[in-house]
């Protein structure tokens, strides 16, 4: 039995952000000189991203007249992580059934509501009990019996997680429809640091939403079915990708080694998810890579010899929202669902994540087109 990816909705926040609206805002805030403005705003220039969505209006406030953080020089008293928590609260909800509104629109459903056996919230950003889930399932008003399953702090990878759980739950049982919800805030986030990793994070990160629709059945339209899923460790990357809970929000560590140990093992990596279905990577027709930032997508092109052009779902979601850790791979999925037309019927789908750990999780899909 197969289980398919039927629907993915997405949205985000009202706050759009242009990046270097962005930069000027941390410049300010970090109480910059004019030297180190300029090198902050190279930075920027160079991360391939030109806008970044927010709950927080404050990023577009670069002289103050904030709502969120303090109106004093250098932002103090900071953000505690309680302030912050309270308003992943105020947010997430809101978002998240955003994203499932314009998910249930392309279910071949009357009321997709009512047929939801399963729902999996996705979270690295926020976390409280009663918590979304439950908020989802009165908002929806889903059935009082929908099975939960919440998965919290892994990172952006965390998205495959969910979906490997929908998958098992669709092969176990025919009826199955799992809904899987992944809300990320992490422009609340911010880290008032000059440590090269947090300048780093404060110049990727946005906010945003994905909502997917899974079941055993395919439906009309295009549809994509699991054919096989890879994880691997690398602990050699654990201290260089990690996040944690500090008194001021949580501290995400990103080091610069990350493309380079990631080039290191994506080959051989690759191959053994190929493996599994004895593929050739010439099989592969198409890419949905985690755009976990530019240096990161130019190192997987180099090793496994595609283009910028095998990778432009990537690289468009990256430029237009950033790095929305685990809700991200599934904007590049709905990028590439919108481009396929029946032809592509059968066709090959190889898709990576990465995150905490090191840890690297690949799927392969197949496309499934439903006349």
């Amino acid at each position: 039995m197969k289980s398919y990816i039927c629907a993915i909705g997405t949205a985000n926040p009202a706050h759009k952000i242009p990046q270097m609206q962005i930069a000027g805002f941390m410049a300010g805030a970090l109480q910059f000189d004019a030297a180190n403005t300029r090198k902050l705003n190279a930075l920027y220039r160079i991360s391939g991203i030109e806008s970044r969505y927010t709950v927080l209006e404050d990023y577009s406030r670069a002289n103050g007249d904030f709502e969120f953080f303090p109106n004093t020089a250098g932002l103090e008293p900071f953000p505690l992580v309680s302030q912050r928590m309270q308003a992943y609260r105020q947010h997430a909800l809101p978002l998240s059934l955003e994203a499932v509104r314009n998910c249930f629109e392309q279910v071949d459903a009357s009321d997709p509501r009512q047929k939801v056996t399963h729902l999996i919230t996705v979270s690295c950003t926020g976390m409280y009990a009663p918590g979304l889930d439950i908020e989802l399932v009165e908002a929806l008003e889903l059935p009082s019996h929908t099975e939960r399953t919440s998965v919290n702090f892994m990172g952006c990878y965390a998205a495959f997680n969910a979906l490997k759980l929908a998958d098992n739950i669709c092969k176990a049982n025919a009826e199955a429809n799992v809904l899987v919800v992944c809300t990320e805030l992490c422009t609340l986030h911010f880290q008032k640091s000059v440590e090269h990793d947090h300048l780093v994070s404060n110049a990727l990160f946005g906010d945003g939403a994905a909502a997917v629709w899974l079941s055993s059945k395919p439906q009309s339209g295009f549809n994509l079915a699991f054919e096989a899923f890879h994880c691997e460790l690398v602990p050699s990357g654990k201290k260089d990708m990690a996040w944690h809970i500090g008194d001021f929000g949580f501290e995400m560590t990103l080091s610069a080694y990350i493309p380079e140990l990631i080039k290191k093992g994506i080959k051989q990596f690759a191959e053994r998810i190929l493996d599994k279905l004895a593929l050739k990577p010439e099989a592969i027709n198409w890419f949905a890579i985690h755009p976990g930032g530019r240096k990161i997508l130019e190192a997987i092109e180099q090793e496994l010899g595609i283009t910028k052009e095998d990778n432009r779902f990537a690289y468009q979601v990256l430029r237009e929202f950033g790095n929305m850790s685990s809700v991200t791979v599934l904007f590049v999925l709905q990028k590439l669902l919108a481009e396929l037309k029946p032809e592509n019927d059968g066709e090959h789908v190889l898709s990576f994540a990465f995150g905490p750990g090191l840890t690297m999780e690949a799927m392969l899909l197949k496309i499934c087109h439903v006349r």
